[in-house]
């Protein structure tokens, strides 16, 4: 039901900060929305469209893997999780029995793990806390009713149930019918106010499992999650956002508990409702359900690690039984930064379509690649993010001659100015894209979450059209040269160890 967005970076390119409607669309379009912040600093942006009598809601929580306490990775996705566990009104039988065991649960957890880590731990100590551990967890199960939380959902004509987690971000997500928006808000501010972490060390079973099956089963997981660790000295980016294996395993209730009350917050999260709704009656809601959310008047820690600048490449080898694979990326700058529009640019230039630099070059004519896919703005681009490709060889084309290739193409944009046509082909392209997300509740749901997200205001999705049509091909060669310097380049290569 969840899905894990490890590569949102690249997911969302197509249209955080870059779109191409005309700006003047934006003063329509502002005619259908309605914003409204609470006392508490909780904001809803609720756009009417009545198309259909349905409604999606997407509540965005300004907190992600980047977040994360050192040693703690992985717990921004976990909390995800229990977030569809319930409350101590939905999901259970017995709340007072199953408030009563929760903390002994986590402290016998945490005695385990403390003496599971200690150097000289004996062997007895974890037998016996872990049998009474597990004495606990199924004493527990018999106040438990699963699922609950969901099928109430469906049950009421909900769909598209999901959640996800960014290095920058987390969301939570579904559609209903229009006639049953109360209902969201009276489960989606419970479930945020009133969270039990129940089945908290089943569900981290569950996360251990999507860990072998979405990284360690898959070698362009594996590449990237080693690619990150090494481009990145100081910025948490280069942790595993689904977590490394240690820190999932040291993950308690206690500390998982501590990110939600540090995180979700009323002024780090919002929401954006889009459907068939009645403004006035989203805001009576708003107030209703959200006003008395905890944590009015907090603000979440402020980030302050800043990425040092690279002092000279960096290149790993790393051995898998797998397909062979390049990895290329150069340190650029946030979403927010004004460079960032034409960075967008260039990656559509090299990697976007048929008639893309890279695909041409490399797949098409010289054949020396099979695939040439962006990194632009992985792992995250909130802070310091990456600019750079994955590319996999053709059957005999060593990895060195395929990166040679890449080099070439970048380098041609320091040299060489694009053409008119190939820019106007990205701004095609980004329309286009645009244009299918305004299709639907869901799509336009997206756009403006993560535009406020990253922007703090949904309408540079409009906005940021007039900077892309100023920008010229000097202003992309420019760009070129100061970013793709070889000295803040991290290279790594996939060897196949059975070679």
């Amino acid at each position: 039901m969840r899905k894990l967005y490890i590569t949102a970076g690249l997911c969302l390119s197509l249209f955080l900060g870059s779109t191409a409607l005309q700006a003047q669309d934006l003063n329509a379009f502002e005619q259908q929305v309605t914003e409204h912040t609470l006392s508490n600093g909780m904001k809803f942006i609720i756009v009417e469209r009545d198309v259909a009598p349905v409604a999606t809601f997407m509540t965005f929580v300004n907190a992600g893997g980047v977040d994360e306490p050192v040693g703690l990775s992985g717990v921004a996705h976990i909390f995800e999780h229990m977030a569809f566990k319930g409350t101590s009104r939905i999901g259970t039988n017995n709340i007072e029995a199953e408030m009563a065991l929760i903390p002994e649960i986590d402290a016998t957890y945490t005695q385990w793990i403390r003496e599971r880590r200690n150097p000289n731990a004996s062997q007895a100590t974890l037998d016996s806390l872990w049998t009474r551990f597990q004495e606990l967890e199924e004493q527990a199960k018999n106040y438990v009713v699963s699922n609950e939380f969901s099928q109430i959902i469906d049950r009421q004509g909900g769909v598209g149930l999901n959640a996800g987690t960014g290095m920058d971000f987390t969301i939570y997500f579904y559609s209903l019918p229009q006639n049953k928006a109360e209902l969201w808000f009276s489960l989606e501010s419970e479930r945020f106010k009133d969270p039990v972490m129940r089945e908290f060390y089943v569900e981290k079973e569950v996360i251990t499992e999507e860990r072998r099956q979405v990284v360690e089963s898959n070698p362009i997981r594996r590449m990237l999650e080693e690619f990150t660790a090494v481009a990145y000295t100081a910025l948490p980016y280069r942790d595993a956002l689904i977590g490394w294996p240690s820190d999932i395993e040291s993950v308690t209730i206690e500390s998982a508990l501590e990110f939600y009350n540090d995180f979700y917050v009323p002024s780090n999260m919002f929401v954006v409702i889009v459907g068939d709704v009645d403004p006035q009656e989203m805001i009576a809601h708003a107030e209703t359900y959200f006003s008395d959310m905890p944590g009015e008047g907090v603000e979440p820690p402020l980030m302050m690690v800043e990425e040092p600048r690279q002092r000279g490449e960096r290149r790993f080898v790393i051995e898998d039984p797998a397909q062979p694979m390049l990895a290329i990326g150069y340190k650029t700058v946030p979403a927010s930064h004004p460079d960032a529009l034409a960075l967008d640019v260039l990656s559509g230039i090299l990697f976007e379509g048929r008639t893309s630099r890279m695909n041409r070059s490399l797949v098409d004519e010289q054949e020396l690649a099979l695939a040439a896919i962006s990194l632009n703005g992985f792992p995250g681009d909130k802070h310091t993010t990456l600019f750079g490709a994955v590319a996999l060889p053709n059957q005999d084309v060593t990895l060195e001659d395929l990166e040679e290739a890449v080099h070439v193409e970048i380098d041609r944009l320091k040299t060489e100015l694009v053409s008119e046509e190939e820019l106007r082909r990205v701004i095609t392209q980004r329309r286009a894209s645009l244009l299918r997300q305004l299709g639907n509740n869901t799509g336009i749901a997206n756009l403006i979450s993560f535009t406020q997200g990253k922007t703090g205001d949904w309408r540079t999705i409009f906005t940021d059209l007039d900077r892309m049509m100023e920008l010229t091909p000097e202003d992309l060669q420019r760009v070129a040269n100061l970013y793709f310097e070889p000295s803040q380049r991290t290279v790594g290569y996939l060897v196949n160890a059975t070679e």
